[in-house]
């Protein structure tokens, strides 16, 4: 069988690097003899904020992914487009050289992502080549999740309880893995090990994050096997293993996030709302990640910059620019943010929890635009994804969907006390602090030791910044009432 075949299919690959429950790759194999295409568009990555550890996990997986399509005989191809809106150009290129008969995505969800998906549909079908997309990368697609008056839900626990209804009525399949074709006479290209514009991260931070369907796999196994049923007792204690440590996994599409609810319902005897604890509150994670997306859908301002809440445009956000470089730069002075900050710099994620305490430290405390954070962590996060992130930030700094009431400010000291009662986490990143006693390490400066090995004085004064906060949230043309909590 050669290239010049009619029935060819082309499969598009972008946040699914995997060959296993892979919606439009199954789709495009079971049509006919079929070949994979990756766009490196460097230009945009860099618009986006994409992390270099990120694009450099993506090379990593597409290496692997070439090797296990390899073994089905599908040949991946790299092509170019700078930017995305190059992809038109570059892909009827390719599917005219190929004699292609049908293009097969599974859809994504940002606003240039949903305008560039138009754009190649439209000049395929122009040159008489099909276009197909799938949902994949969600249990429910966008629009079929719906208020009783017919909009997108703006609180969660309202939105999970219609997922739930519909979970119970029937649960999201996998689907079957390609079977091996017959060899085409067409070549896999070479996977570069980096991409202009983006510097390759740490070895240590790459052995952090191994790439592969197998590994994404195994992670979840012994997630599901030994540690779901602690989750919910132990997710909020960075010093413990208590989480999946599959957000990058799934970010990149290396696992799905039906392959996720399987392991989680398989654990629990089918259950998703009854039955083990642990199991329930990591299928409500996979329901946030969920919500976020559809709230980019169905509130595509979020996708541009704008708060969710659009009265909080208004706020009077501080310009404290050597404050905003302290955060970035861990050296605050309150030990919880900076051994948060420096796992951030160091391992390219940081724990759940904690991503919620320096969120709030930088919109409440220090009152610096939300933005700010969201792009710092988009910049250096291996797992950053525009709808979790962006939904994690406007929750912390309550500008937006089911956000924290504003006058819920977390205290670092606190949390500190209460979810790093030894001291262990910011004792592993803060090495100069671990001398320091478990009373003391929390808050160095009220031990009386001042300046603690060369650690630095704290930049604000958590109680007067606080009220600084609340000042700016009450001035606020309309007050935001609370929404449920994200805890």
């Amino acid at each position: 069988m050669n290239s010049v075949n009619s029935d060819m299919q082309l499969i598009w690959l972008r946040s699914d690097l995997r060959q296993h429950d892979n919606t439009a790759l199954s789709a495009a194999a079971a049509r006919g003899p079929t070949v994979a295409v990756y766009l490196l568009s460097p230009q945009q990555w860099l618009e986006h904020d994409d992390a270099p550890c990120k694009v450099d996990f993506w090379l990593r997986n597409l290496k692997e992914l070439s090797k296990s399509l390899g073994e089905l005989n599908i040949p991946l191809l790299i092509r170019t487009a700078a930017h995305w809106d190059q992809a038109q150009a570059e892909l009827l290129k390719l599917c005219q050289q190929l004699k292609i008969e049908a293009l097969h995505v599974n859809e994504e969800y940002g606003v240039h992502e949903s305008r560039r998906d138009a754009a190649v549909a439209e000049t395929l079908k122009a040159e008489g080549i099909e276009f197909h997309s799938y949902l994949d990368q969600l249990l429910f697609k966008p629009g079929t999740v719906l208020t009783k008056t017919d909009t997108y839900f703006k609180v969660f626990s309202q939105f999970r309880k219609v997922c739930y209804e519909r979970l119970h009525r029937s649960m999201p399949a996998r689907v079957k893995a390609p079977g091996k074709q017959a060899k085409l006479k067409i070549d896999s290209d070479p996977i570069a090990d980096s991409v202009e514009g983006f510097t390759t991260p740490s070895e240590s931070l790459q052995a952090l994050w191994p790439a592969g369907e197998k590994e994404a796999q195994r992670r979840l196994d012994t997630f599901a096997d030994a540690q779901i049923d602690y989750y919910k007792s132990e997710r909020d204690f960075p010093a413990k293993p208590g989480t999946s440590q599959l957000s990058a996994y799934l970010a990149a599409g290396v696992i799905s996030p039906r392959q996720c609810l399987h392991a989680a319902l398989q654990s629990n005897q089918g259950e998703f709302e009854s039955g083990k604890v642990g199991a329930v509150t990591w299928i409500n994670e996979l329901l946030w990640r969920e919500f976020y997306k559809h709230i980019l859908v169905g509130y595509p301002r979020v996708s541009r910059h704008r708060a969710f809440r659009p009265e909080t445009e208004a706020l009077a956000w501080r310009d404290a620019p050597d404050e905003l470089a302290a955060w970035q730069e861990a050296r605050t002075g309150l030990p919880i943010i900076d051994a948060a900050m420096r796992q951030l710099l160091e391992t390219g994620w940081m724990h759940n929890r904690l991503r919620m305490v320096v969120a709030m430290f930088l919109t409440k405390n220090l009152l610096i635009d939300w933005r700010e954070g969201e792009r710092f962590f988009m910049r250096h996060l291996i797992d950053g994804d525009l709808a979790a992130n962006n939904g994690g930030w406007q929750w912390s700094s309550s500008t937006g969907t089911d956000s924290a009431p504003y006058f819920r400010i977390f205290n670092p000291l606190s949390q500190s006390e209460k979810f790093d009662s030894e001291g262990l986490f910011i004792k592993h990143w803060l090495p100069q602090l671990a001398g320091l006693n478990k009373k003391e390490v929390h808050n160095p400066a009220s031990a009386g030791l001042f300046g603690a090995a060369d650690y630095p004085a704290p930049i604000v004064n958590l109680s007067a910044s606080r009220e600084r906060a609340l000042t700016a949230f009450k001035n606020l043309p309309s007050r935001q009432a609370g929404g449920d909590d994200h805890e």
